[in-house]
């Protein structure tokens, strides 16, 4: 009788490396589910919970409300238009089928010149995206209220930033994983690289480029609305000075505000989605 294969030992040692890896991490954080579950606990949210209702529904607060909210919009809004335009040449600039490798250079010997310039390009472009999306959204915030003052305008640069690393990576990987066969045929019949970008390329990627935008879009909205917390406008900001003035009323009807906010994007963004994907 043929003797039992031996199962592979990795899963199981997987499995308690990750066991020990979420009970150091439970450890390293002091998380206390006693003392936020406890009767004092328990408590005490209820007792703040209780203090926001009911929301503050005055003409001067809806105003003020309805304000920020726009205002949080147009940041979120700027701000992935600007990451697009920040994505869109840095992707390709990180595309090495364009550049130095790839069914575009079958048979064609790129000199050593040559090639060290267009990976320096390469490299270049990828290091950019990478210190653009490893700074987090607030950070930016902080370093450009600092250059350009308090107000929107921060808020809509950290976005744009930030986001244009992360739409810049993922355009990239769009652009590299696109059928070769098209670009195949479109450089037998001459076509020089910038057509192939064009023709072959961008067509092909469009749609998961713009479904990545599009997401991007919908976490911007929830992004926007904590710039505020540095001096960067919108709900942000308004919430932070309710919550320090303990004015909970105020607070919640801007809580509101923002869930009908977020709410209404992500419905506008399922939309598209459906009329143009």
């Amino acid at each position: 009788m043929r003797a039992e294969a031996r199962r592979p030992t990795w899963p199981w040692l997987a499995s308690a490396g990750f066991a020990l890896l979420i009970v150091w991490s439970y450890q390293g954080t002091r998380v206390d589910l006693a003392g936020l579950l406890g009767g004092e606990g328990r408590h005490q949210i209820m007792t703040y919970a209780v203090k926001l209702f009911p929301p503050d529904l005055s003409a001067a607060t809806l105003r003020d409300a309805a304000v920020g909210a726009v205002e949080t919009f147009a940041i979120s809004f700027v701000g992935s238009v600007l990451a697009v335009l920040i994505a869109l040449p840095l992707s390709v600039l990180t595309t090495r089928s364009l550049l130095y490798r790839g069914i575009l250079y079958e048979g064609r010997r790129l000199g050593p010149v040559s090639k060290g310039i267009r990976i320096g390009i390469y490299m270049t472009a990828k290091a950019i995206l990478n210190v653009l999306r490893t700074i987090p959204e607030i950070a930016w915030a902080l370093i450009f209220v600092l250059v350009v003052g308090l107000g929107p305008f921060p808020g809509v640069l950290a976005l744009g930033f930030h986001t244009g690393g992360v739409l810049g990576k993922l355009f990239g990987e769009v652009l590299e994983d696109v059928n070769p066969r098209l670009l195949e045929t479109l450089h037998g019949a001459g076509a020089g690289r910038l057509a192939i970008l064009f023709y072959g390329i961008l067509p092909q990627a469009a749609p998961q480029c713009l479904s990545y935008a599009l997401y991007r879009w919908e976490v911007n909205i929830r992004a926007a609305a904590i710039m505020g917390f540095v001096g960067a406008g919108g709900l942000g900001q308004r919430i932070h000075i309710a919550i320090s003035l303990f004015l909970e009323h105020q607070l919640l009807t801007l809580i509101l505000a923002i869930y009908v906010m977020v709410t209404v994007v992500d419905v506008l963004s399922a939309y598209l989605r459906r009329r143009l994907l």
